[in-house]
């Protein structure tokens, strides 16, 4: 069996597939039956998932050791060759709407591809090639001053993901400590990153006006496949959060200032939960990828199938080391069919969530891989996170495989998503402000969010540490840098994933059944379709937040913190 140390990355010749598939597209517009356009599709297809899969070899690789010369070359190729990439894609996108047999393949193909497409081609001109290209690499400049950080803390060096068991130490001394540590090496680089989201920022501005767009707002709609909701939507939904998510939120952090024993909760007092610290996995990182395999031959027979793939062909890389990547992903490898999950562990309750998260996203491709349309593999970003976040509630039956004490983790989980709406939309409003005027300093960007941690998370106390009370918090958010407009996504999933725990404590073969279907489908509807699919409540729907907070709060009540 080949195991992921042996896949093979080549670089693909652009120039050679782009005269490849020139040849196709004259064949697919002179295609006499509809049958004929579905052989070229078929190989037009092949050519693009070789290329994706060689894009996603080398990036895995360059993410796992920043410091490998060979893949980081060939990252910076992708990244350099990105305006030829999307050239390509939006050649397809372009001859699937041109088709004089287009209603004949929605037949065959359904109609989200059709509407993927008429996103897609908005989203691209030659005209904009060197400039997509200027903006991965500006992006990717962001990406390596994270990978790369040294932070010097008791005679040692760690990575921010390192960094993590001191900031949730039970010691309140070692967590201020080691916040101050984390800031003030941040705060030697505000400028930095200042300075390289304001070359963002403009840059992203001139594609979106190149393109006919006023600003990049609306092309990041376009870009994120946004096909059934608009800016206005989003808008009513972050006031639904705000009405309804930030006064529970507000009470947990008053509850966790009274049960942790503090005066006035600051920023460092926010990981911890507990007077006798957090739930912390009992076991190293083996031994919980070992529990991994037993809880997911419990949970399901399909489970069990997908969790031997990856185990056997070790699919996983998980434990932080210097010169990884900060963070975590899934991602597919087309040429294999196989997902891919990596992570940092770092010897907190991270490491389970981040495992369930990152499952849950790998088992829906895992289950998709099979349909015809690669366009469906993934679903757009917000539904894709429904399968990660949900997953991470299903599995709730087996966490006393990984913890001593189960509900210390899940009252924390809990209480973690719900605090996390308020910042999940805030993020998404501080892009709306920023993208709807391209002109602001880097003074005002960050006086902006310190307006919008009022809105939303009117608990922050910083105790004066730079760069924070300078309204920097945002800086460590790569979504913003890397990723625009993609984090609202998170916060529907999450309120999705909610109802899926609320309905797996009801009925949990029937919530399962829905989640398996939905795993099925893939991205072959768009994220309404696939909620309704899922016999699930709209985020966007007036009284869903509401609904769900009340069965939270009443949940978390019955909990009882007192024994942690």
């Amino acid at each position: 069996m080949t195991t992921f140390k042996d896949y093979d990355y080549v670089r693909p010749d652009l120039n050679e597939a782009k005269e490849v598939l020139k040849s196709l597209f004259e064949s697919f517009d002179q295609a006499d039956t509809v049958e004929s356009q579905i052989k070229v599709i078929d190989s037009i297809n092949t050519i693009r998932q070789k290329i994706d899969s060689m894009m996603n070899l080398a990036y895995i690789r360059a993410s796992i050791d920043t410091k490998d010369a060979y893949y980081e070359q060939e990252r910076d190729f992708f990244d350099e060759n990105n305006g030829e990439i999307v050239y390509i894609e939006s050649l397809y996108f372009n001859a699937l709407n041109r088709s004089q047999f287009k209603e004949e393949l929605k037949a065959v193909y359904g109609e989200q591809l059709f509407a993927l497409a008429e996103l897609y081609v908005k989203q691209f001109d030659e005209s904009i090639k060197d400039l997509l290209n200027q903006e991965n690499k500006i992006a990717s400049e962001y990406s390596k001053l994270v990978a790369s950080a040294e932070i010097d803390y008791k005679g040692e060096t760690y990575t921010f993901a390192q960094m993590g068991k001191f900031l949730e130490s039970n010691d309140r001394a070692e967590r201020k400590s080691a916040t101050l540590a984390v800031q003030n090496y941040r705060a030697a680089l505000m400028q930095q990153y200042d300075e390289i989201y304001d070359r963002l920022v403009k840059v992203r501005h001139e594609i979106a006006t190149k393109l006919g767009f006023d600003n990049f707002i609306e092309l990041g709609y376009v870009r994120m496949r946004r096909v059934d909701y608009t800016p206005e939507m989003v808008e009513h939904y972050r006031n639904q959060i705000a009405q309804y998510v930030v006064p529970l939120a507000q009470k947990l952090y008053a509850a966790q200032k009274e049960r942790i024993g503090v005066d006035t909760l600051k920023v460092y007092d926010e990981p911890v939960f507990f007077t006798n610290g957090n739930a912390s996995p009992k076991d190293d990182a083996a031994t919980i990828l070992e529990n991994g395999r037993k809880m997911y031959r419990e949970l399901s027979p399909e489970t069990d199938a997908f969790y031997q793939f990856m185990m056997e062909r070790e699919l996983f890389d998980v434990e932080a080391k210097k010169g990884k990547q900060a963070g975590g992903y899934c991602t597919f490898i087309d040429d294999y069919k196989s997902p891919f999950i990596f992570s940092n562990f770092n010897g907190t309750d991270h490491d389970i969530t981040v495992l369930t998260h990152e499952a849950g996203h790998a088992f829906q491709v895992y289950r998709s891989r099979g349909l015809k349309v690669p366009d469906y593999l993934w679903p757009t970003h917000e539904s894709c996170e429904i399968h990660s976040m949900s997953m991470e509630f299903f599995t709730y039956k087996w966490m006393e495989l990984f913890f001593e004490n189960a509900d210390k983790f899940k009252y924390k989980h809990i209480v973690d998503a719900i605090q996390f709406l308020p910042y999940g939309v805030a993020v998404d409003e501080f892009q709306h402000i920023v993208y709807a005027k391209p002109e602001m300093t880097p003074e005002e960007r960050r006086m902006a969010w310190k307006s919008l941690e009022q809105k939303y998370l009117p608990h922050k106390d910083y105790d004066g540490i730079a760069p924070l009370v300078d309204g920097a918090l945002w800086h460590r958010q790569g979504h913003i840098f890397e990723s625009p407009f993609y984090y609202i996504d998170y916060t529907l999933a999450q309120v999705c994933a909610f109802q899926f725990f609320k309905r797996s404590t009801e009925d949990f073969d029937a919530a399962w059944k829905d989640y398996l279907h939905i795993c099925d489908i893939g991205g072959s509807l768009p994220f309404n379709k696939i909620v309704a699919a899922a016999h699930l409540q709209s985020p966007f729907e007036d009284g869903t937040l509401e609904s769900i907070m009340s069965f939270l709060a009443d949940y978390l009540k019955n909990i009882d913190t007192s024994t942690f």
